[in-house]
């Protein structure tokens, strides 16, 4: 069978033909049907497509063959691609096939990759756990009793249990991160505006991000290569040239400077608390120097995010009607009871609750006292994240406040699962690029992340901190 741990020793064979595309397809196929009965990674498979795919890709001579070539991907069920289901994992879009390719869908095509599929997610990617999917939940590969993390655990757990070696994800508050650090993969969120977000089925269109899962930092690196760079059709794409992400990995942690932010620890569990120290001084050991910073506003994130996020998607999710595609319901007798009606069955409890909760903010005579004011606060945070940044290279932090937690465990107590995000919030509100990568496991064989936040467009020094990290913790 081949080698799904890794995307760059599994491209290398397949460029170089040791293995043929339709192999290494065959061999994530397999792997799915195998292990994915117990987790529920995915909802949506593409086998015809995906082996038509990989024989195309066969017949390309060696000098056409790109950096993915053959390798097998996974989507989070709201990356749209061309004719196959993209659901957001919600009753509302059941059936619905978009007539076109989101753009890091192109750009992964383009470098010969195959998509074998979508994953499961939190309904419109709004949850922590995947338990909000209309699909039913994902297990976590490490311990199926406990939650992979949300809204992409479908993307983390595929990478995880070794279906695929990457999978792609959108990150709009630590959907990403969160994941990767409680299944014990890399996850990285890239500077708002690095990756195109065209087909990507809109959250929070301020904070959402789409990135990788991968086992490695080099793979997150090539993965972010490939999917990097200006967008005519996405115009908060940013002109920014595309950078070789790889070129620094091998440098080391001498020299790196890592803030922490010590007041901001406090409540965590004390396991994720040991293994961060852990992680910090494992840093320092190979070079990397340790500063205090100073976050002050950080801990007022997640209610910023809250009342951001719940707006956007206010508006956005505006769109979902029973006029133009997805879900109708079948009982309506005129126009304003079919909105209604089509609305109140199509949308999940998490979903109808931050859609109301944004319209709520963004009302006359509470806009300036919520969302404004949110805005403020969202502004004061990404100074003081600059002003951090004037001191220390990376910022460092738990991924998660604790560990993966049981299914159902939080399903009763929103709040309880809202701040699952507090250390992740903050990278999306400041639209810095972040990292987690494992740092540790628990007494239980948990995974625990390590996140590390970088400068705006300076994925570069991130990704070679997160290397380092990598190196010493082995």
């Amino acid at each position: 069978m081949a080698d799904l741990s890794s995307v760059e020793r599994l491209a290398a064979a397949t460029r170089a033909g040791a293995l043929s595309a339709t192999e290494a397809c065959r061999a994530a196929l397999d792997a799915i049907a195998a292990t994915d009965a117990g987790i529920h990674a995915f909802v949506h498979l593409e086998a015809e497509r995906a082996l038509g795919r990989a024989a195309d890709l066969d017949r390309l001579p060696s000098s056409s063959r790109g950096v993915l070539h053959g390798v097998p991907i996974a989507l989070k069920d709201n990356l749209c691609t061309r004719g196959g289901l993209t659901t957001a994992a919600s009753k509302i879009l059941a059936g619905y096939r978009p007539p076109y390719d989101a753009t890091v869908v192109t750009r992964l095509e383009q470098a010969g990759a195959i998509v074998v599929g979508k994953t499961n997610c939190d309904e419109f990617a709004m949850g922590s756990s995947t338990e909000n999917s209309a699909l039913g939940p994902t297990r976590n590969p490490v311990d199926p009793t406990r939650t992979p993390g949300g809204s992409s655990g479908g993307s983390a757990a595929a990478v995880a249990a070794g279906m695929v070696p990457a999978s792609l994800g959108s990150d709009t508050g630590g959907s990403i991160r969160q994941p990767a650090g409680l299944c014990g993969v890399v996850g990285l969120k890239p500077t708002y505006g690095r990756v195109s977000r065209y087909g990507l089925l809109a959250f929070a269109s301020s904070l959402d991000q789409i990135g990788p899962f991968t086992h490695t930092v080099a793979d997150a690196a090539l993965l972010l290569g490939v999917l990097a760079g200006p967008d005519r059709m996405d115009a908060t794409a940013a002109d920014v040239a595309v950078a070789d992400y790889s070129a620094d990995l091998g440098r080391g942690l001498d020299g790196v400077r890592v803030g922490v932010a010590r007041d901001l620890l406090e409540g965590v569990d004390p396991e994720v608390g040991a293994a961060f120290e852990a992680s910090l001084a494992a840093m320092q050991a190979r070079g990397a120097s340790i500063v205090a910073i100073d976050l002050p506003h950080a801990k007022y994130a997640i209610p910023v995010y809250y009342l951001v996020a719940t707006a956007e998607a206010s508006s956005n999710l505006a769109r979902y009607d029973g006029v133009r595609y997805g879900y109708r319901t079948p009982d309506a007798r005129t126009l304003e009871s079919m909105y209604l009606k089509t609305r109140d069955e199509g949308f999940g409890p998490e979903v109808k609750r931050r859609i109301m909760l944004g319209t709520y903010v963004l009302s006359a005579g509470y806009y300036d006292a919520y969302y404004l004011k949110a805005q403020q606060v969202r502004t004061l945070i990404r100074r003081d994240y600059e002003a951090a940044f004037e001191r220390c290279d990376v910022v460092a932090m738990p991924t998660s406040p604790t560990p993966a937690f049981r299914l159902g465990e939080k399903t009763d107590d929103p709040l309880q699962m809202y701040l699952a995000d507090v250390f992740t919030v903050s990278a999306n509100l400041t639209g810095l690029p972040a990292i987690s990568v494992p740092g540790g496991t628990s007494s239980e064989g948990l995974p625990i992340g390590l996140q590390l936040t970088g400068r705006a467009f300076d994925e570069g020094m991130m990704l070679r901190a997160a290397a380092g990290v990598e190196s010493a913790r082995g």
